[in-house]
């Protein structure tokens, strides 16, 4: 079994629900406490094992290239102030061996376009894609956990959860039969169907682990939902030829290209902040008397 060392991230998209936040500076750089959404994403990366990381960017996302890069300036301050433990967290973005690479996706042609963009980067081996957008806190980070699931499995694993059958329009869709807990085989995907027309409501979320197989379908799709390329039309092409696992993930996902999903998690992951809860656990409680969402 190939072992997955590769990321994509696509992160080209306009993020035009936060403007005018999104205006100058990428939806991905969006701080959840103190980590832009961007670090999260990669540090769950990181933790999988895979090494080299793939943004797929556009116009404007130079702030993200600019995040992992080596910043002289900042660095020679925080040593000549003695901020030696915020020096040692810039300098820690990145662990060594771990590297980046840059592409641009010149069009917004969907998700499953940007995926296609980093083909010559991840070559003829499996890989992960990763949505920053989908901030999951789990014990075992969930790409870690598909890693695993890919290893004992072989083949291609996307992550899925339950989801309200009325917001099935704002997903993929899968039909599955299962193999094993949490573990199913995909039979069919749809991107969003009606709540009345969807097959189940294991709704597709952004962790992906993929077969370089369909880059070739990617390439033949034709545009779908939205007039975009659909990377969960390529699936559907994809597990014709080969298996394909829906992987229901132990954590806590947190749709943070919504304003409300991303204040969830600014709230949740605040309170479990070494530095930060007790203080803002507090705050909370003087401001709700204990009780969420009543002001005392």
């Amino acid at each position: 079994m190939t072992k997955v060392t590769k990321a994509v991230f696509p992160v080209a998209g306009l993020g035009t629900r936060f403007l005018p936040a999104t205006k100058a500076s990428p939806k991905e750089m969006l701080p959840v406490v103190d980590k832009p959404l961007i670090q999260y994403a990669v540090e769950e990366a990181v933790n999988a094992g895979i090494t080299d990381l793939i943004f797929v960017t556009g116009r404007g996302k130079r702030a993200i290239e600019d995040h992992f890069d080596k910043a002289y300036e900042l660095e020679a301050e925080l040593q000549a102030h003695g901020k030696a433990k915020l020096l040692k967290e810039v300098r820690g973005l990145l662990p060594a061996g771990v590297s980046c690479a840059y592409v641009r996706q010149a069009e917004a042609l969907g998700l499953g376009h940007a995926v296609l963009c980093a083909r010559h980067l991840v070559g003829d081996e499996p890989f992960a894609v990763i949505l920053a957008d989908d901030l999951i806190d789990a014990a075992t980070p969930v790409m870690k956990q598909m890693v695993q699931v890919h290893a004992k499995n072989g083949g291609s694993v996307i992550a899925v959860q339950n989801i309200p059958r009325e917001d099935t329009a704002s997903y993929g869709i899968v039909s599955s039969e299962k193999v094993s807990p949490g573990i199913s085989k995909i039979t069919a995907m749809v991107e969003k169907p009606k709540p009345e027309e969807a097959p189940s409501t294991l709704g597709v979320v952004g962790r992906y682990i993929l077969s370089p197989r369909i880059f070739h379908f990617l390439e033949n799709t034709r545009p779908g939902a939205g007039r975009e390329i659909q990377l969960t039309d390529g699936i559907g092409r994809l597990l014709r030829e080969e298996n394909v696992y829906a992987y229901e993930f132990q954590g806590r996902r947190y749709d943070c290209g919504s304003k409300i999903g991303y204040l969830e998690a600014t709230v949740d992951l605040a309170l479990k902040h070494p530095e930060l809860a007790d203080e803002f656990r507090a705050y909370l409680t003087g401001m709700f008397g204990g009780t969420p969402g009543k002001r005392s």
